[in-house]
């Protein structure tokens, strides 16, 4: 058998500095944790933002699309001729339907960029869905909130009598309601131009 081990106490500087290690130690674990968490924040705030961006161009994208349906539209049949009217109601173009306005849009609703358009409590414009476009109640990932929609307005004569002017209002949506943007263009439409893919 061997004889039983003795503890023995460091004594001297060895014994000073053991406490210090720990605390030191310590203290560089709680920094490192404190940055870990700063960055874990900053990158689920980052996935926020971009998921935001990524949404808000979408929207962007569909008003856009609908502002140059509407463009196409009014340069295709004499669609700019033929269908003026007070506009009182909300048309479908995928279903071949669609008008320009007498009333401008500033004049029926009180601000242009509150939507959806209403006029009387029901809504106003044209709709469009592009080919591939899903659109589901609630919106989501990969689908969109509501159908783009525009508004045609008939301002009158060209300057020097050539043509007339519209404006076009759009707006769209991404995934959600609070993903909105509404864009307003001024067209001309001059005698002589007319859409090639009609004859």
């Amino acid at each position: 058998m061997s004889a039983p081990h003795a503890w023995i106490r460091p004594t001297g500087p060895a014994a000073r500095t053991g406490g210090f290690v720990l605390v030191a130690g310590m203290l560089l674990l709680l920094v490192l944790t404190v940055l870990a968490l700063g960055m874990f924040r900053s990158v689920g705030l980052d996935g926020l933002i971009g998921g935001n961006i990524r949404d808000k161009q979408r929207a962007v994208q569909a008003a856009e699309s609908a502002e140059q349906y509407a463009e196409w539209w009014l340069t295709s049949s004499n669609n700019s001729v033929y269908n003026v009217i007070t506009c009182t109601q909300l048309v479908n173009a995928n279903q071949g339907q669609g008008q320009v306005c007498t009333n401008p849009l500033n004049t029926v609703v009180a601000n242009v960029a509150s939507v959806p358009w209403m006029a009387n409590g029901a809504p106003i414009g044209t709709t469009y869905t592009p080919a591939g476009m899903t659109v589901a109640a609630g919106g989501g990932m990969g689908n969109y909130f509501a159908v783009p929609t525009f508004y045609v307005s008939l301002l009158g004569p060209a300057p020097g009598g050539v043509g007339t002017i519209y404006q076009i209002d759009a707006v769209g949506y991404g995934g959600s309601p609070e993903s909105v943007s509404v864009v307003e263009t001024t067209f001309q439409v001059s005698p002589g131009i007319q859409d090639l893919t009609q004859q």
